[in-house]
Formats: C-alpha cells, sequence, structure tokens
C-alpha cells in the first residue's frame, strides 16, 4: 500500500496535525531475531527503518510495516497504532496490550474487492472458462460459431450456493448471487441473528455441502479450523459441485482436494489463496483444466487501499476530537 493513499486520505487532517509519509523499503535485509520480530508474518521491510522515523511521533500509521517492541519503544509519545488491515498479522499485539495502547485495523475494508473475485469465480466455474482458456492457450481455433458447444456449461441462476462464513464478506456475495437468480445457503457457528432476506440459515455444514452445487469459504482462519475442508468434507459435497475460497490458505486441506478433483466427484475449484509449495514451477492444483488459481489478490484494488486509509483517518478524526474509537482490535486490553 503506498504511502501516497494515506496522503489523499489525510488531507483534512495536515491543517492540524503534524503528518509525515514515507514508503518502506521492501529490499532492506532483515531477518527476525528478537521474540517479537518472529511474531510478525506477512509484512514487507525492517522495524529498524520504522523506528528510524519515530521521534516525537503520538500516532503510528502502517500498512505492512513491521510494528515490533522496539518501533513501539522508539517514541515515548506514541498513543495510537492503527494497520490499515483486517488482521494486524505484521504488528506485535502483545507489545501494544503491553503498552496499553488502542491498536485500530480496518475490518471488511476489502469486502466489495473479495465478494466481487468470488462471484467471477463462480461464473467462470459455471461456464468451463478454465478449460475454455487452456483450449486457446494450446493452440486451439475458434473456426465457426459452433466451437464453442465444446464448452457447454451452465447458468448461476436455478443452483445453490453455500456460504461457510457469513460475515461482511459472505454478506456481499449472498446479495450478488441472489441477483444471478440464485438459492443462497449460509452456514456460520458465530453468526448472531438471522441472515438477510433470501439467505437461509443451515445450522450444520454437513447438510450444507449435501445441498450447494457451489461451495465458497468465508470464515476467518484459527487454530481451530486449520484444514476446515478436508476429505470428510469434499466426500459430503455434491457430485459434480464446484468448491471456491477467497479466504485463507490454511482453511483448505490441498492434497484431499486435489483428490476429489482427480476422482472427478468435484466439478472444478477456484482458488485466490494456496499453500507454498514444496516444488518449483506450476502448482499441483493446475494439473486440473477445471481449476482456477490467482495470486491473492481479492482485495488489491485502489479502492480497497483508499477506503483503508479513509477508515484510518477517519479513527484518527475521532482520537483527536476524544471521541470513542470505531475499530479497536484490543480494547479490552487498552489502560483506563
Amino acid at each position: 500500500m503506498a504511502a501516497r493513499y494515506f496522503r489523499d486520505a489525510f488531507s483534512g487532517l495536515e491543517a492540524s496535525h503534524d503528518v509525515e509519509y514515507f514508503d518502506v523499503d521492501a529490499s532492506r535485509a532483515f531477518i527476525p531475531s528478537t521474540a517479537s520480530e518472529q511474531k510478525l508474518e506477512e509484512y514487507q521491510g525492517s522495524p529498524l527503518e520504522v523506528a528510524e522515523h519515530m521521534s516525537g511521533v503520538e500516532v503510528l500509521v502502517v500498512h505492512g510495516a513491521p510494528v515490533t517492541d522496539a518501533v513501539l519503544t522508539a517514541s515515548a509519545g506514541l498513543r495510537l497504532v492503527c494497520c490499515a488491515r483486517g488482521g494486524p498479522v505484521n504488528v506485535d499485539v502483545e507489545a501494544i496490550n503491553t503498552l496499553g495502547l488502542p491498536l485500530v485495523t480496518t475490518p471488511g475494508k476489502n469486502a466489495e474487492a473479495v465478494a466481487d473475485q468470488t462471484v467471477a469465480f463462480l461464473v467462470m466455474l459455471a461456464r468451463g472458462f478454465p478449460k475454455a482458456q487452456r483450449f486457446i492457450e494450446g493452440g486451439g481455433q475458434v473456426i465457426d460459431n459452433w466451437t464453442g458447444a465444446i464448452f457447454v456449461g451452465n447458468d448461476l441462476r436455478g443452483h445453490t450456493l453455500g456460504l461457510v462464513g457469513y460475515g461482511r464478506i459472505g454478506h456481499r456475495v449472498a446479495e450478488r448471487s441472489l441477483s444471478f437468480g440464485m438459492r443462497v445457503l449460509a452456514y456460520d457457528p458465530y453468526l448472531n441473528g438471522t441472515t438477510d432476506p433470501g439467505v437461509e440459515r443451515v445450522r450444520d455444514l454437513a447438510e450444507l455441502l449435501g445441498r450447494s452445487d457451489f461451495v465458497s469459504i468465508h470464515a476467518r482462519a484459527s487454530a481451530e479450523n486449520a484444514n476446515l475442508f478436508g476429505a470428510e468434507q469434499f466426500a459430503r459435497m455434491k457430485p459434480g459441485s464446484f468448491f471456491v475460497n477467497t479466504a485463507r490458505e490454511t482453511l483448505v486441506d490441498e492434497e484431499a482436494l486435489d483428490a476429489a478433483l482427480e476422482s472427478g466427484h468435484l466439478g472444478g475449484a477456484a482458488l485466490d489463496v494456496v499453500r507454498a509449495s514444496l516444488h518449483a514451477g506450476r502448482h499441483p492444483l493446475l494439473r486440473h483444466e477445471n481449476v482456477v488459481l490467482t495470486p491473492h489478490i481479492g482485495g488489491a484494488t485502489r479502492e480497497t487501499l483508499a477506503t483503508g486509509a479513509e477508515m484510518i483517518a477517519l479513527e484518527i478524526a475521532r482520537f483527536a476530537a476524544g471521541e470513542r474509537l470505531v475499530n479497536v482490535a484490543n480494547r479490552d486490553r487498552m489502560r483506563a
């Protein structure tokens, strides 16, 4: 996330606050060594570089820059930490809690973008686009109007979509899918209240799997739900059904998915996130002509980045005015 997105969003803050912007040097060498450094995931740059900019800082705002205990203590006047991500995996949250500081995040900033990609995946699988694309890439020729008959697929209308997880993204996927004429089921053991009109809440995952033509994951990853989808879950899905994952790679046992595709039990799969391959070259799942993979681009839109920066700007304005912060990730650990 380039600093220019923050610059655009923070223009209204500059009249009454001193604001410094800088982009971290992603090529700067950094090998995690301290306990705090080893807690961080998915970051760019060096915490030393961030610490060099901390003199006199009261509010620290990052996207992917690493925030360690050394960064946090580099400014005695630090009062607020902001991370423009849904999950602050590049931040030592325990260190922030020890200092009693509020940590603000931007949950749902990518919801629209990920929902768009999910529905795009549904269309691609239903219509057999992966196979058709491979036909063209392999030198296949469009000879006449009847070439398309080789790749007859399905409409989305009339088919059932099962959503595993019904938070901000799941809700938006449901809205889009209903407009395509789909039936929508939702399974979420953490959901309070009811779903939206037109969406049927299912209390049992096995029931959702057995009734759905498409299954899409929108759950937050945790240690408890690692490999949420394995051989048992794929076996419970309808023969010829499709699987979509735009959430996290740890939710899926990719060997089990590969086996379900190889056997023909699943009609196809589309994933925006996959585990790091132990082997160089083409990902093993791409040996199946009915698979789509993208390199974790679900939230990679300019609008998503701008939304994240704008959410942070609003929180800083609230903080400066002494108002209650909205998206505090550690509210129960803040000092009084």
